[in-house]
């Protein structure tokens, strides 16, 4: 098992709150995280059908049992319980009783707006860190094969085949968490819309293309990319609104929280067919921008990552909103520095003015470098890059 950057935060929150909540994608480590953080708490889990059953059937009964609190894994899966719970912090409002995790956001955040509003905090976890990844296991991996590998703990700590896993991942999904939704009916057409996300990382993404291209209607395409976002599979990444004159991109990005996943879903076979693939510079892209993802959520923080584009062409990757001043960054997953790498963030500069913060590039390279107006990165010191995120 690793540690976790979000452990301390989690803690944190359970002093304060009756009730926390641990939401994130499928096998992103909700559960480990929560009896790591809680070694002394019972764990119910709601995927054994007779806990399952009892859940629904008894809610007072199992609330019961647990006096001193638990962690209930999976909660979604029981929606009638969230009522019961309201009822039981109320009764007793000691701090951190029910440590509650889900993996379906459009569930579980639905019934905690109904039943727990005011008593829940709630913190989203997604897979590993770059910087919680030991060292002895990543200090001879390439950029492609941690492309290639992405970041679910079940693949560091096992050594798994990304490959292999990520099928399996992929079709657990469909099964679990895609079935029952009314929004979906055939299971086989979702994945080949999720195929065409992939395709479409590090750009800009209309629904009706990609419905189109399904051969879905937009609505639907609309709605099965609600679904993607909504189970964490994917984020959207909208532009900043500060225009500077400019007439302004509309349409948001989409990017995979985990880089790995969208390498499967674009048929990558292995890190050396990664190294000359034509999205692999939108993935190393889609790898900055999890990482600093990661960094917010695990520090309890609000997603405040934006990108910004102008109709004539010009573009920065990422922009950190940090009130007064605009932090910028670009990813350049070439491992040669070269003067093209800072002609955007330099003209984003000059056209933002006294809104500009600091700048920086992150490349594919080895050795960081300072130049008077930016910083430059290596791949595997975006760790400290995500410090300055959360600061």
């Amino acid at each position: 098992m690793f540690n976790r950057n979000a452990t301390e935060k989690l803690r944190d929150l359970a002093r304060q709150f009756r009730v926390v909540g641990v939401i994130g994608p499928r096998q992103s480590g909700k559960s480990t995280l929560a009896t790591l953080a809680f070694p002394d708490k019972p764990v119910v889990k709601l995927e054994s059908p007779d806990v399952l059953e009892y859940a629904v059937r008894d809610p007072r009964g199992l609330l019961s049992t647990y006096r001193e609190g638990a962690i209930i894994d999976e909660a979604q899966r029981a929606p009638e319980l969230f009522s019961y719970l309201q009822g039981d912090v109320d009764d007793d409002r000691r701090p951190g009783r029910f440590i509650l995790t889900g993996s379906q956001n459009f569930l579980l955040m639905e019934r905690i707006a109904q039943s727990l509003a005011g008593r829940i905090a709630v913190m989203t976890l997604l897979p590993l860190a770059w910087d919680e990844i030991p060292e002895d296991r990543t200090a001879a991996r390439s950029l492609d094969d941690v492309l290639f590998t992405g970041g679910y703990p079940e693949i560091w700590w096992r050594g798994s085949q990304p490959g292999d896993w990520h099928n399996s991942y992929i079709a657990t999904y469909l099964e679990r968490d895609v079935r029952n939704l009314k929004q979906v009916h055939d299971l086989g057409a979702f994945q080949r819309f999720m195929k065409l996300v992939a395709a479409s990382v590090g750009q800009p993404v209309r629904a009706s293309h990609l419905g189109m291209e399904a051969g879905v209607t937009g609505p639907t395409a609309q709605a099965w990319l609600s679904v993607l976002e909504a189970s964490f599979v994917v984020t959207l990444l909208r532009p900043h609104f500060k225009n500077f004159r400019k007439r302004l991109v509309k349409t948001p990005k989409v990017y995979f929280t985990d880089v790995g996943l969208a390498a499967r879903l674009l048929g990558i076979q292995d890190a050396a067919q990664l190294s000359v693939h034509p999205a692999r510079g939108f993935l190393f892209e889609n790898w900055v921008f999890a990482e600093l993802l990661k960094a917010r959520f695990n520090a309890g923080l609000d997603n405040n990552l934006w990108f910004w584009g102008v109709y004539s062409g010009d573009e920065v990757d990422l922009i950190v909103d940090q009130g007064q001043h605009l932090m910028s960054i670009e990813c350049k997953s070439g491992a040669t520095v070269q003067d093209a790498f800072f002609a955007g963030l330099r003209r984003w500069r000059a056209l933002a003015g006294e809104a500009a913060g600091p700048s920086f590039v992150v490349y594919g390279g080895a050795e960081p470098q300072t130049r008077s107006d930016l910083e430059v990165i290596p791949w595997r010191r975006v760790g400290r890059l995500a410090g300055r995120v959360v600061a």
